[in-house]
């Protein structure tokens, strides 16, 4: 689930960004880590008339899913996983395209070509696991003259020159290519378990009022193989990735502020998605849910009542002043099963428009009795905002 899955997302400030784009001068966006935005007014309901709104399951199709679907406001394709080299040097990424509709439509002699009722936003993060850094960039770009945008034939999300692209080959396959002067990724990426659909046959519940949902799939296991880039040079890596696909038009409801969504990948070959959502007083939402994904890809769908999440340890971020969960115990009783999640690096915080930590974990624990381990992304939303500015007061 996710700025957005995530979280987050930073789509707060596309308000403030909305009559530039429909003719004036793009700002530069607020300043990095400013925690002026919420999660619950980026993904709340607000106004919704004229979008379309996510009431009931859909069929899906493929390619045509994967590329953008501009009648729903938000709209993300979210990559995260873990590297390493032939020596064993471990990295983690996550790079993300997500498009917001400022409004339903735009009127038909608009004047310039400038104008767009679309705005796209990137997040690109690398985890230098054995140096102990963390990079992260953010970017905006409006939907014309060809800076950002969403092409079907071939396949390709692309912001400037970061780019999310399909393999004419294989429509399931992927290409990641972000870079910044300090650092980047060039990565392929092949499913290695068929797509799962989240929540109810891809339609994902998030509120208990009708269209505060998503519809939402993943790839919950990706073979990778590519190049990552540091100021320490260039890298050749393999490992796994996670991708997830949403789009609606509003998700939280009033009382939400937030979530931890994990995303974890077992060395049995099992798989194991969960966001828990937050109330304005902390405490988890009934609405929490998610998916495990058995080893030859079967899966089922877990609800809050089966799932026994809990915290053991919190870190306060030196940039932001935030603190965040830095430890949990996940245990599934009917499955037998008990996991100990530990972030792999404490600080993998974004300092972006809206700030949040997602960053790579390792998981170790039992099931039926056996040693399992793992590795995985979290995702925590929420944590920046005061009781009072979430209140309004």
């Amino acid at each position: 689930m996710r700025d957005y899955k995530l979280i987050l997302i930073t789509f707060g400030s596309l308000a403030l960004l909305s009559i530039s784009l429909l003719g004036f001068d793009l700002p530069e966006p607020p300043a990095h880590g400013s925690g002026n935005l919420n999660v619950a007014e980026a993904l709340g309901g607000g106004d919704v008339s004229g979008y379309a709104r996510a009431l009931e399951p859909r069929l899906f199709s493929f390619p045509q899913d994967h590329a953008d679907h501009p009648e729903f406001r938000n709209e993300w394709w979210y990559f995260t996983g873990n590297l390493q080299t032939s020596f064993g040097h471990p990295f983690g990424f996550q790079v993300t395209l997500f498009r917001n509709s400022l409004v339903p439509e735009l009127l038909e002699h608009s004047g310039s070509p400038w104008r767009t009722n679309q705005l796209y936003m990137g997040h690109l993060a690398l985890s230098d696991i054995h140096e102990g850094r963390f990079y992260h960039a953010e970017r905006f770009q409006r939907a014309a003259l060809g800076l950002a945008g969403t092409e079907l034939n071939p396949l390709k999300i692309w912001l400037d020159d970061w780019e999310i692209k399909g393999v004419n080959s294989d429509p399931m396959r992927w290409v990641l290519l972000a870079k910044t002067e300090e650092f980047g990724i060039k990565l392929d990426v092949t499913p290695s378990k068929p797509l799962v659909l989240q929540g109810n046959q891809g339609l994902s519940q998030k509120g208990k009022e009708p269209g505060n949902a998503s519809y939402y799939y993943s790839f919950t296991r990706m073979s990778v193989s590519g190049e990552v880039f540091t100021p320490k040079g260039t890298y050749d890596v393999t490992g796994s990735s996670w991708l997830d696909r949403e789009w609606s038009t509003s998700v939280l409801e009033s009382n939400q502020v937030g979530w931890d969504w994990f995303a974890l990948q077992l060395n049995d070959g099992t798989d194991l998605m969960y966001y828990q959502l937050r109330d304005k007083s902390g405490k988890p939402d009934e609405q929490s849910s998610g998916k495990l994904v058995k080893p030859n890809g079967e899966s089922r769908n877990l609800i809050f009542e089966e799932v026994a999440l809990k915290v053991i340890e919190f870190w306060k971020s030196p940039n932001t002043g935030t603190s965040y969960p830095a430890g949990w115990t996940l245990k599934l009783p009917f499955e037998n099963l008990e996991l100990e999640i530990s972030p792999r690096m404490s600080d993998q915080e974004l300092q972006t428009t809206v700030s949040y930590w997602e960053g790579s974990v390792s998981v170790q624990g039992t099931q039926n009795g056996q040693s399992i381990q793992g590795v995985g992304y979290v995702e925590m939303t929420g944590y920046n905002q005061s009781m009072n500015s979430i209140d309004g007061s």
